[in-house]
């Protein structure tokens, strides 16, 4: 496993395949306030790319056509905040998408834990460490820590998914799943656009 740390954006050269798991650090959870830091990436080959994002940046080409290319999927932990983050930032709107979150939570619907961590301990047997989460992701240079952190929250992505993929097949709900997975970037932009917390189908 190799963790590449990289300034601005992606290098030119770089194939990630058909399917890629992201990530993003901000400095805070608001994404309409709190600004973008890191992005990471893996194909699932057991590497991570980091990517820096400076402050004032709005624009990383590479990472962008990643992002909006219609033949590879991104696949995310609670994507919802994260495409809300880069299409604030770069205004790339990413899709097509998955996220192991809404999957964990149609289909694990025997426990109300669906943090990254708890999907990894049940379905992969990994423990992966959280104790950076709240680090200063702003910093000018980022620490082995932190590195190791991030790059931990998109390595597993992709054998999650074939875990829930199986389980949303067994109980019928892999159809309502990817309407969900559809829906996602405009829920993403809904939260940007002031309707964070309003239930938008709701009579009242």
């Amino acid at each position: 496993m190799t963790n590449h740390l990289h300034k601005g954006d992606l290098p030119d050269d770089l194939d990630l395949g058909p399917m890629v798991a992201i990530d993003c650090e901000t400095m805070g959870l608001i994404p309409g306030r709190d600004r973008l830091c890191v992005v990471q990436l893996s194909a699932g080959d057991g590497d991570a790319h980091l990517v820096q994002i400076a402050k004032g940046q709005s624009s990383a080409p590479n990472l962008e056509r990643l992002l909006t290319d219609e033949d590879v999927l991104k696949l995310f932990h609670y994507g919802r905040f994260d495409i809300a983050a880069m299409y604030k930032t770069f205004g790339a709107l990413a899709a097509p998408v998955y996220c192991t979150k809404i999957a964990s939570r149609m289909v694990r619907t025997y426990t109300d834990r669906h943090g990254l961590r708890n999907l990894t301990q049940e379905l992969l047997g990994v423990d992966i460490s959280k104790q950076q989460q709240s680090s200063d992701w702003g910093a000018e240079e980022l620490t082995d820590p932190q590195i190791a952190y991030a790059a931990s929250d998109v390595l597993h992505l992709h054998k999650l998914r074939d875990k829930l993929n199986v389980m949303l097949e067994r109980e019928g709900r892999t159809a309502l799943a990817q309407s969900c997975f559809d829906f996602l970037p405009t829920r993403a932009l809904l939260d940007l656009e002031g309707w964070p917390d309003t239930d938008i189908f709701a009579h009242m």
